[in-house]
């Protein structure tokens, strides 16, 4: 049975999704009925819409005046996640909104609401959690093969300009202009895949993420933006495993995503050989999983599969929503404002990049002897940050 898609938002992130629905191989049995975008001649893959003849709507409520879809994916701004998701549902459509869920608990219960009401799916698009490789290893996690987790850790250092900040009205943003909740950060924007992925392969199903408990938080901010740009974040779990997550964007060179996975009898490494997740078992053998970057678009195609068969998506709102509450917890900690004489400017290109010297080798040193910046004492700069409860949050996960 053929699939009806329709895409808001195909700028920015949602080009590669357009790039995907345009050039889809004739055995997914999909028809691409919509973009839906404000600025459509923004998007470099404009001409070949309007070559295909994909009809475009300036908005959602626009296109369900004229037509319908079984699908509609959410490629928008974080504010407009709960929205729009709720208003595709309403009209009878299945969801898959792109990463983070959201930005508050109003988001979250208006989505979930939303999702009850119309009895559809409500899929959040977390590219590794639908990937071939991690399924294969949350399956054997969850199968015992590598013994209790012990400590898990990330480290990802992504260096973003003055366009990154620029590129619209909500980059680094807490509140939008009409005062909806943004809270644009590294840890809920650019890389957040991968602490959601730490919390993903630890829950005690196959379509679950454990429950953070508590968590502490050092916030640093060396770009001119409301929010932070740079976070040390230790999380414990209600599995009784903690997290270990640092992130940067004030720095030059991209490292990463750097990950370590200890477990009893094993460690669960990427990038291992050739880009692969890997895990070292005590025995001495190596268990090759691959590279979950292979199967970006598992997301939809696992979302399309779902509808046809009724079934259930890994990642939808719940599976989701720990990550959420790790981003509201570490909200509550203070930003540390860099001063200026620790900040330096690198003019690349008619662009120019804040960075601060030291950065990168202070979490890169954190990730190897799994502390956080201000324990370790190498800058001068590093403050220690706030443990938050989020034990007030654990009714949503119910």
């Amino acid at each position: 049975m053929q699939t009806t898609i329709a895409l808001v938002g195909i700028g920015g992130y949602g080009q590669q999704y357009l790039r995907e629905l345009l050039f889809a191989p004739a055995d997914h049995d999909i028809k691409f009925v919509a973009g839906i975008d404000p600025y459509p001649e923004r998007c470099g893959l404009y001409p070949a819409m309007q070559q295909a003849g994909v009809p475009l709507y300036p908005d959602l409520e626009t296109f369900y005046q004229h037509a319908s879809a079984d699908l509609v994916i959410i490629s928008a701004p974080i504010h407009l996640h709960a929205p729009l998701s709720s208003l595709a549902l309403e009209h009878g459509s299945h969801v898959l909104c792109e990463k983070p869920l959201g930005a508050s608990l109003a988001d979250v219960e208006q989505m979930q609401a939303a999702e009850r009401r119309s009895g559809r799916i409500l899929a959040i698009g977390y590219q590794w959690s639908f990937s071939d490789p991690i399924l294969a290893l949350k399956r054997d996690i969850l199968a015992g093969r590598f013994g209790r987790p012990l400590h898990f850790k990330t480290l990802l250092l992504w260096s973003r300009s003055r366009a990154y900040f620029q590129r619209n009205a909500w980059a680094g943003r807490i509140r939008s202009d009409e005062g909806a909740w943004v809270l644009d950060s590294p840890v809920h924007n650019a890389t957040a895949h991968y602490l959601h992925n730490m919390l993903f392969v630890l829950g005690s199903s196959l379509e679950s993420s454990v429950l953070p408990t508590e968590l502490y938080a050092e916030l640093y901010r060396a770009n001119p933006i409301e929010n932070y740009d740079a976070a040390a974040l230790r999380v414990s779990t209600q599995a009784g495993v903690d997290l270990l997550f640092l992130t940067a964007h004030p720095i030059l060179e991209n490292i990463g995503p750097l990950v370590e996975y200890t477990f009893e009898d094993a460690v669960i490494e990427f990038p291992g050989t050739a880009d692969s997740f890997q895990a070292r078992l005590s025995d001495g053998s190596l268990i090759q999983y691959g590279d979950p970057n292979d199967t970006t678009y598992n997301k939809l195609w696992h979302t399309v599969e779902a509808i046809r068969s009724g079934g259930r998506v890994v990642c939808d709102t719940r599976t989701a929503l720990p990550e959420l509450l790790c981003v509201l917890g570490a909200q509550e900690a203070p930003i540390v404002e860099l001063a200026p004489q620790f900040v330096q400017v690198q003019e690349r290109e008619n662009d120019r990049t804040l960075w601060v010297p030291g950065m990168a080798d202070t979490w890169q040193a954190c990730y190897a002897s799994s502390r956080l910046p201000a324990e370790t004492g190498l800058a001068p700069w590093t403050a220690p940050g706030a443990t938050i409860s989020l034990a007030k949050y654990a009714a949503l996960l119910k």
